[in-house]
């Protein structure tokens, strides 16, 4: 069971007010359920593999679907979707595995609604949307007067605090102090985040880079020129034998809600934990345009919800350990 959770009249998504001319006025769901992320791997594993992993998200994906509507009602508006690896995934034609994969899903009692390559969080036609997060991170805790540590968009390096600092004591020793957790209690979890890397093929951006980027898409806080940096393309007839012939975004049910949400829960095993924290490290960090997040408040609040103010707040996981 996917979409809506039906009980009485259909509630109306209200189109956002005060944009210009030509720009979209993106509907949203209440929440955007992710059902896995796949590598070549998972997909070339063949179908017990991957029903193995979705008859362990099923009873997750529902425990989300009935705490949404807990809390939003029976009408609530909940779309499905899945990310592909793809940029590893070359040997996997997506004509043979992903017909398999929803077949497997929707056995599971799973219906996938969106289906997205990661290489579009990274470029989806003219749009480069990790160089819009890039560009959208704030600065950092003021560097102490001892720090070499250069800014993170000369580095790649993004910290939730104060680094050790390096150098020598005055007199000659060694020197250490530990590194800080902004906004931290006692103890600090002090996390630092390698965003991209240099190399001859030129920028590489790294897996905790990319999931950032494709939460933002969901939550419909990336926007080019006031529009969505994705937007949905009807399933094909037959998906093709090569991924860069898949549009970024697929929608696979026609009668699927929106894609972007107000709210985003993914559901994925345990040995994603570190990549999803470091995620949330650079959604401390990024700042939307503050209009976008105001509108997007407004929208929410005409259907009488209240958004967290924070971004990294509207992102909740359910990750789950080897059976």
């Amino acid at each position: 069971m996917t979409g809506r959770v039906r009980e009485g009249p259909a509630e109306q998504v209200l189109p956002e007010q005060g944009r210009g001319p030509g720009e979209a006025a993106p509907a949203f769901a209440h929440l955007s359920l992710e059902l896995g992320h796949f590598y070549p791997g998972d997909l070339q594993a063949g179908p017990a593999r991957l029903r193995e992993q979705f008859d362990r998200v099923a009873p997750w994906a529902e425990a989300a679907r009935r705490a949404c509507a807990a809390q939003v009602g029976p009408a609530a508006r909940i779309s499905t979707c899945v990310l592909i690896d793809d940029h590893a995934a070359r040997r996997a034609v997506p004509g043979e595995v992903l017909p398999k994969l929803l077949a497997v899903a929707a056995d599971a009692g799973l219906d996938i609604d969106y289906l997205a390559r990661e290489s579009a969080c990274a470029e989806a036609g003219a749009v480069r949307p990790a160089r819009l997060v890039e560009a959208g991170l704030a600065p950092g805790p003021p560097a102490r007067p001892d720090s070499s540590r250069p800014a993170p968009d000369v580095t790649g390096w993004l910290s939730n605090g104060e680094r050790s600092p390096a150098g020598a004591a005055p007199g000659g020793g060694p020197f250490w102090r530990p590194p800080r957790q902004s906004g931290g209690h006692r103890h600090s979890v002090f996390v630092d985040v390698e965003l991209w890397s240099e190399g001859r093929g030129g920028r590489a951006w790294s897996c905790s880079f990319l999931a950032a980027v494709w939460q933002l898409m969901r939550l419909g806080l990336l926007r080019d020129r006031g529009r969505p940096v994705l937007e949905a393309a009807p399933a094909p007839g037959e998906f093709p034998d090569a991924w860069q012939d898949l549009p970024p975004l697929v929608r696979i049910r026609p009668e699927a809600e929106p894609f972007t949400a107000y709210r985003t829960c993914s559901v994925l095993p345990s040995g994603f934990l570190p990549v999803e924290h470091a995620v949330k490290v650079v959604l401390d960090r990024w700042a939307p345009p503050p209009e976008d997040l105001a509108q997007l408040a407004a929208h929410a609040a005409h259907e009488g919800r209240t958004l967290p103010a924070e971004v990294a707040q509207r992102v909740d996981y359910v990750f789950y350990g080897p059976s």
